[in-house]
């Protein structure tokens, strides 16, 4: 063998051991990254009970099993790590790239659905008014002028809030006394029993337990204060998230066709709701 097939011979070897050290993720899309590193870290808000919550240390909930439930079947052997955060930070962080994909009851709006990816509908979202069951003076939407009523900081349910003064306001009427803004619901909800609200808006879904939870103190006002609405969970909206979106998707799809959606239901709200299994409706919001 002359110098030159030795010297060829050596640096086509040097490329094959070159080759074997090529990271396998390089050019992979999220779900192809998260699978490499069987790890996926996604963001909740555990204060919005039954859908997420903290109990003896650990995040549960509707969306928390029903999270489970799709990864077990579609990610198996991938470690899931679920960041408590601020509902105010989640989206920002989302953006920032601080977490792969965000699974927390979040009410989808044509403003946040034209940013972000979202899956089909995990529960309806459509905000009520919770009040004291004792109060006979609200019981139509009209009953709302002169009064204080409280919703989640920078929430939806403060537009739906916001867009029910201004109806008020544009018919001539007072209008709200006060909208009171608040980071978390169970001091709303504390607020209201102890009478310094007189209401608290909030996605009907949520309200059944916890009138439940505490009988004989909260009732709900019977119009609905918006439109009908839906909870989703979201990852960015971009070429590099996208396959890891839809396998959320098509599994809370396919967990809704399959009746385990239902059962979910069932054990964190004690009532069954029919929602959409292929997409997520456009939103009147």
């Amino acid at each position: 063998m002359t110098l030159r097939q030795n010297i060829m011979r050596l640096c086509c070897a040097a490329l094959c051991v070159a080759g074997a050290f090529i990271p396998p993720a390089l050019g992979a899309d999220l779900l192809e990254r998260v699978k490499a590193a069987k790890s996926l870290t996604v963001a909740t808000e555990a204060r919005y009970a039954p859908f997420e919550m903290v109990s003896d240390g650990k995040i549960i909930g509707y969306d928390v099993d029903l999270m489970h439930h799709i990864l077990q079947k579609h990610l198996p052997g991938v470690r899931v790590r679920q960041l408590d955060l601020p509902f105010q930070g989640i989206l920002p962080g989302l953006d920032a790239k601080k977490f792969d994909f965000m699974v927390t009851a979040m009410m989808v709006d044509r403003p946040r659905m034209a940013r972000y990816a979202f899956t089909v509908p995990v529960g309806e979202s459509t905000v009520a008014l919770l009040k004291r069951e004792n109060d006979g003076s609200l019981t139509t939407l009209e009953d709302l002028n002169g009064k204080v009523v409280g919703t989640g900081a920078g929430s939806s349910h403060l537009r739906v809030l916001q867009a029910v003064n201004q109806r008020l306001l544009d018919q001539g009427m007072p209008g709200l006394k006060e909208i009171r803004q608040y980071i978390a619901f169970d001091e709303a909800y504390a607020d209201l029993a102890n009478k310094r609200l007189d209401g608290v808006a909030q996605s009907l879904a949520n309200l059944g337990p916890l009138i439940n939870s505490r009988p004989g103190v909260f009732a709900v006002m019977g119009p609905m204060l918006g439109p009908t609405t839906y909870f989703g969970w979201a990852g960015r909206k971009d070429d590099d998230s996208a396959s890891l979106v839809k396998l959320f998707s098509d599994g809370i799809g396919e967990a809704n066709r399959d009746g385990t959606l239902k059962q979910l239901q069932l054990k964190w709200f004690g009532v069954e709701t029919a929602l959409p299994d292929d997409r997520m409706p456009t939103p009147d919001l």
